[in-house]
C-alpha cells in the first residue's frame, strides 16, 4: 500500500472495520473502531485507524483522526432488527480483511493497539505483530457468524487461546457468549487480563486468579450503542498508565455509564467527564 507520507506518530492504533449501520433514521457510522478512536482522542491520545470501507456516510467527529482506508465498494454493513423475542442482526456487506502490511511503519510503534474486529476482519495472527505495545482485543466480531441471507448468530472462536496467551486485555460483553459462564472461566484461564461487561450490572475482572466487580453508578439510559467500546478504550488506556486493571476498570466503568446518557457518538467522554472519572479514581 501506498501511505500519506504526512502520517506522524501515534499513541493509541485501531484496527477494524468502520461501519454503516442501517437505522430508522437513516444509514449512520459505527463499528468499534469509531467510537475507540473518539474516545482515545478525549482521552488526549494521538490515535490512528486501519480500515476498510466505502466512505458512504458522514465521518461524525472522525475527520481530524488519521485513517489509513483500503478502498472498498461498499462498507461493512450492519442491521438491527429489534422485535419481542430480540435482536435480529443482519450483516448485508463485508469489506475486505485487514492485515499487518496494511499498517504504516510510522504506527507500528504505537504504545497501545486495540483489535476491534466487527465481522471477522482482523486477522488473528496479528497478536504477536506488536511485541512492545498494550495489546487490547474487543472480541466480538470473532465471536458471530451470519448465514447465506446476512443473518448474525453467536459463534465459536477457534483462535481464542492462542490470541488471548498473546495480547495484553481482552474485553468482551457477556451477551457476546450468550452467558457461558463456562466459557468465561475458560478464557480466563488464557488471559493476562479478561473483563466481561455486563450493562447495567457493570463489569468483572479476571486478573492474576482473582476476580473483582465494578458497578457502575445509577443513570437513566437513553441509548447503550457503544458503551462496550468506550469502556474498552478508557480501560486499556487507564491500564497502560498505571499497570492496575482495578483502576483502570473503576475509570472505564464510570465514564461508559456516563456514556448511555446520551444518544450514539455523543457518548463519547467529555473533558469533564474525564477529569471527574480521574478523581473518583483517586
Amino acid at each position: 500500500m501506498n501511505f500519506p507520507p504526512s502520517l506522524q506518530p501515534i499513541d493509541y492504533l485501531i484496527l477494524g472495520h468502520l461501519t454503516r449501520d442501517l437505522t430508522p433514521t437513516g444509514p449512520r457510522l459505527g463499528g468499534t473502531a469509531s467510537y475507540a478512536a473518539l474516545t482515545a482522542k478525549a482521552l488526549g491520545l494521538r490515535v490512528g485507524i486501519v480500515t476498510s470501507w466505502g466512505e458512504e456516510v458522514p465521518l461524525n467527529g472522525l475527520q481530524d483522526i488519521p485513517i489509513v482506508n483500503y478502498p472498498t465498494e461498499a462498507s461493512s454493513t450492519f442491521e438491527n432488527i429489534y422485535t419481542p423475542k430480540g435482536r435480529i442482526q443482519i450483516i448485508h456487506e463485508i469489506a475486505p480483511k485487514l492485515d499487518y502490511h496494511m499498517v504504516p511503519e510510522v504506527w507500528r510503534s504505537a504504545e497501545i493497539v486495540h483489535f476491534g474486529p466487527v465481522a471477522q476482519e482482523v486477522e488473528p495472527s496479528l497478536a504477536r505483530r506488536f511485541p512492545s505495545a498494550l495489546i487490547g482485543v474487543t472480541p466480538q466480531g470473532w465471536m458471530r457468524r451470519w448465514d447465506a441471507a446476512g443473518h448474525v448468530s453467536a459463534a465459536e472462536w477457534p483462535d481464542s487461546d492462542f490470541v488471548l496467551q498473546n495480547v495484553s486485555a481482552c474485553v468482551l460483553s457477556i451477551e457476546d457468549i450468550e452467558g457461558n459462564e463456562a466459557r468465561v472461566e475458560d478464557m480466563a484461564a488464557s488471559s493476562r487480563v479478561l473483563v466481561v461487561t455486563e450493562g447495567r450490572l457493570g463489569s468483572r475482572v479476571y486478573w492474576r486468579g482473582d476476580v473483582r466487580r465494578f458497578t457502575p453508578p445509577t443513570v437513566t439510559e437513553v441509548d447503550a450503542t457503544g458503551a462496550g467500546d468506550i469502556f474498552a478504550t478508557a480501560f486499556f488506556t487507564r491500564l497502560y498508565l498505571t499497570r492496575d486493571p482495578w483502576e483502570a476498570a473503576r475509570f472505564a466503568t464510570q465514564l461508559a455509564a456516563n456514556s448511555v446518557t446520551r444518544v450514539g457518538i455523543e457518548g463519547v467522554p467529555t473533558p469533564e467527564e474525564v477529569k471527574a472519572s480521574l478523581i473518583e479514581v483517586f
